[in-house]
């Protein structure tokens, strides 16, 4: 039998393994910037076109490479980062495995240029789907310049799999910001589309975190500071207020390097238990330093899992010291044991009787009543006690009026104000611990959940403002501001027209504030932010090309905000209303979740049940 087994080429073997390292542009600005951090770099420039499906390109001033060096890295496991296996657990830089460019160049087309700092010239290196096209002597500055083009254009099925510009765009921000609070001294600049859409000067880690996330955050961010001989804490966690329904604003760094652990992140979320409300998710910038024997990196090729020797440990030192920090600052609510020693009573009068004060009044004293000879008496002499109870109070009252002339209606009715009154119908309509409402149809009954009812008018409500009318807006007496980063900037100017048909009116966006100066008739002031912020991350995590699938996610996130919610009493009116706009609806059966709105039960079911 012949041999079936035999050797990948190398082209072949780099698709493969791009399918794991390069899943989306993002994954290509990781490994790019990784790589920018490891040379040295103290400013590392990322432009972006088109999400980086046209150019990803990244700058750095770098140490460089020499033409061996850089026609040696596009090789498959060729790295300068280790040299044996025990290298792997002394990691002290971003990269290891040797794979990134090598699998970059297999999807994409790339040029190099690199120089190094005591070298007059440099090299340019241009690939195309793992096919060296040409390799040159080029002018170029210190450092080393990659600009990657047209990825997956040899891999239709993955370039089809991309999300909208939006939401790749949204990823590649997210990957940025990880390596650039991981290294605040280092200087970072990202271009999209031709605009800069950060500017980040060195600087320490408070004030890398501000310029990120906006001027307020510097007022939510409480330090956090701990040694210890397993590990050393140390970074931001934010005030319990500031707490968000969604996750975004989670961070760890082992080493310097992102990590994701749901486990530490359990740690951080007890430490807040009492203080955030449920279903809300605390920020923090928590830096560990572990000896790096006693992690492993090499589980994925993201290298974002950590394997730690010791996690029980981690969890409580972190916990512990968040909960100390929350405590040493005054964000948490403490009792005070200490008493204070003016307000204590003085142990020689601990037995002593309270005495009654020695002030003798005259109750009967009236400075107005005048004597025989018509002068102010100086004293009121005394009266004498009147026996015989109360009766005593009406002594000497004469009788001014006699009712005997007076004439009273006869206490029989004849007539009737109110002849055509008919007596009022009896509710319809019975609400079952403030969730559910029990109304009656022909064959029986309907149980109705209000909050997904209610889910259904708004949504059909908000989507016909959307896409045929234009919803009425209410003028706002003083404008709001409300503060975002600058991502989240981005975003609402996208979704401003849509926004504004509904009913919202802007009339500022600034750097990271946006100024709202109307809302919507049936929305109070003070449900507007946290409107926008349910809208905002829901269209982060997922935001369509289409304008109507963009109006479907709008009027699904207005409605799942400002839904009736369960727990909440409604009197009949308001049942009635609902069940009335409820059975309006195109589509009354389901929630725009697609969950039933309500179930049936015949007058059969119910004989049933007492046989």
């Amino acid at each position: 039998m012949a041999d079936v087994i035999q050797l990948l080429p190398d082209h072949v073997a780099n698709q493969i393994a791009a399918g794991e390292v390069v899943q989306r542009p993002a994954s290509v600005v990781k490994e790019l910037i990784e790589n920018a951090v490891d040379a040295g770099s103290s400013c590392i420039k990322l432009i972006i076109k088109d999400a980086g499906k046209t150019l990803i390109q990244v700058v750095d001033n770098g140490k460089g490479m020499s033409a061996t060096d850089a026609r040696l890295s596009f090789e498959r496991h060729a790295t300068s980062k280790i040299k044996t296996a025990e290298d792997l657990f002394q990691l002290h830089t971003k990269g290891f495995r040797g794979e990134a460019l090598a699998s970059i160049a297999a999807i994409a087309h790339v040029e190099m240029n690199t120089r190094q700092e005591e070298d007059e010239v440099g090299t340019q290196l241009k690939i195309e789907g793992s096919v060296v096209v040409d390799q040159d002597v080029t002018v170029t500055p210190k450092g080393t310049s990659l600009l990657v083009k047209n990825l997956f254009f040899n891999i239709p099925a993955r370039r089809n799999f991309l999300k909208s510009d939006t939401v790749e765009l949204r990823h590649i921000i997210d990957e940025f910001h990880r390596v650039a609070l991981a290294h605040p001294d280092i200087e970072f600049d990202f271009y999209n589309n031709g605009s800069e859409l950060f500017k980040l000067p060195a600087s320490n880690l408070r004030q890398r975190i501000v310029h990120i996330f906006g001027g307020k955050t510097n007022e939510k961010l409480v330090p956090v500071e701990e040694d210890t001989e397993v590990v050393n804490l140390s970074g931001f966690i934010c005030k319990p207020e500031f707490a968000k329904k969604t996750r975004g604003e989670q961070f760890f760094f082992v080493n310097n390097r992102f990590v994701k652990n749901s486990y530490l992140h359990h740690a951080v979320c007890s430490a807040f238990e009492g203080l955030i409300k449920e279903q809300t998710h605390p920020s923090y910038f928590l830096f560990l330093e572990v000896d790096p024997s006693g992690i492993d990196i090499n589980i994925h090729p993201t290298k974002t899992e950590v394997k730690f020797d010791d996690e029980h440990a981690l969890y409580a030192i972190l916990r512990s010291s968040v909960k100390h920090s929350l405590g040493q600052f005054n964000v948490a609510p403490v009792l005070d044991f200490e008493r204070d020693s003016n307000l204590d009573t003085p142990y020689n009068y601990k037995s002593k009787n309270a005495d009654f004060p020695s002030v003798e009044v005259d109750v009967n004293y009236n400075p107005f009543e005048k004597d025989n000879k018509g002068n102010v008496a100086v004293h009121y002499p005394k009266r004498e006690k009147q026996s015989g109870g109360w009766e005593s109070l009406y002594v000497g009252l004469e009788r001014k009026s006699d009712f005997s002339s007076i004439e009273l209606e006869s206490e029989e009715v004849t007539g009737s104000l109110f002849k055509d009154y008919t007596e009022e119908p009896s509710a319809t309509t019975y609400q079952l611990h403030r969730k559910y409402i029990v109304t009656t149809i022909k064959s029986g009954m309907v149980i109705i959940n209000q909050h997904r009812a209610h889910q259904r008018v708004l949504y059909e409500q908000y989507l016909k403002n959307i896409t045929v009318d234009k919803g009425v807006s209410q003028q706002l007496l003083f404008p709001l501001k409300l503060n975002f980063s600058a991502t989240e900037i981005e975003l609402l100017k996208d979704l401003k027209d849509s926004l504004e048909n509904t009913g919202f009116v802007f009339s500022d966006f600034e750097k990271d504030e946006v100024e709202v100066s109307g809302i919507p008739l049936n929305i109070s002031e003070s449900e507007v932010g946290m409107i926008i912020d349910q809208l905002l991350s829901d269209f982060q995590a997922e935001v369509p090309e289409s304008s109507l699938s963009q109006a479907d996610v709008l009027a699904k996130a207005m409605c799942k905000t400002l839904a009736v919610k369960s727990g909440e009493l409604l009197n009949i009116a308001s049942q009635e209303a609902l069940v009335n706009n409820l059975f309006a609806t195109k589509a009354p059966t389901v929630s725009p979740f697609n969950k039933p709105t309500y179930i049936t039960m015949t007058v059969e079911e119910i004989d049933k049940r007492f046989l």
